[in-house]
């Protein structure tokens, strides 16, 4: 039987796909590579993208603060003004109000009952005055109570005088009586039937 020597050719076919291997290998790995570079890329862009939403969206959270912000003290000064407006026609509505008290002051004061203080905090009246006798201060006080102006009068101070004059000094307190929600009502009434 003849002897055929094969060496040769099966080291050149174990070179040839060693080298395939390795070919193979590397190929694999450089795509491996790129794969991880493209996906890094592609995931630092998107982070990238997300924190450039994420800034603008902080900013427009801060000039909607802002705004809300003027808003605030916008509804803050329209509270004020909502508020003087409102004393302010108060007080106009009221304004002819001080002229009937002092009419009625002088219609309920009786005679022999002279006034020598008069001062008004709010809608309360301190009344102070010297009266031939007590009896003239109860009815001063009586008329006040039936006043269509003055109201709840109370008596603080009744001092008799011991010397040349006659009478007695006193100091007494009353309310007013409000007519100007009622005018005032009255006032819109009449506007509303005149609009119609």
């Amino acid at each position: 039987m003849p002897r055929i020597n094969l060496l040769p050719w099966r080291e050149s076919e174990r070179k040839r796909k060693r080298q395939e291997f390795f070919l193979s290998l590397g190929a694999g790995v450089a795509t491996a590579a790129l794969v991880a570079l493209v996906g890094q890329w592609q995931m630092s862009a998107s982070i990238q993208h997300q924190e450039d939403r994420n800034s603008l969206l902080t900013k427009e959270i801060a000039e909607l603060d802002k705004q809300i912000e003027e808003i605030n003290g916008l509804d803050a000064q329209k509270q004020r003004l909502l508020a003087r407006m409102e004393i302010i026609e108060r007080l106009q509505r009221s304004r002819p109000e001080i002229v009937h008290v002092f009419d009625e002051i002088v219609r309920v004061l009786p005679e022999g009952v002279y006034l020598t203080y008069l001062k008004q905090s709010g809608q309360r009246f301190e009344i102070r005055g010297i009266a031939q006798s007590s009896t003239r201060v109860s009815t001063f006080m009586r008329n006040i109570d039936s006043s269509e102006w003055l109201s709840d009068s109370a008596l603080q101070v009744l001092e008799q005088n011991r010397g040349n004059v006659r009478g007695a000094e006193f100091t007494l307190f009353a309310n007013q009586r409000s007519h100007a929600t009622a005018e005032g009502d009255d006032a819109n009434t009449d506007d509303k039937v005149a609009a119609k």
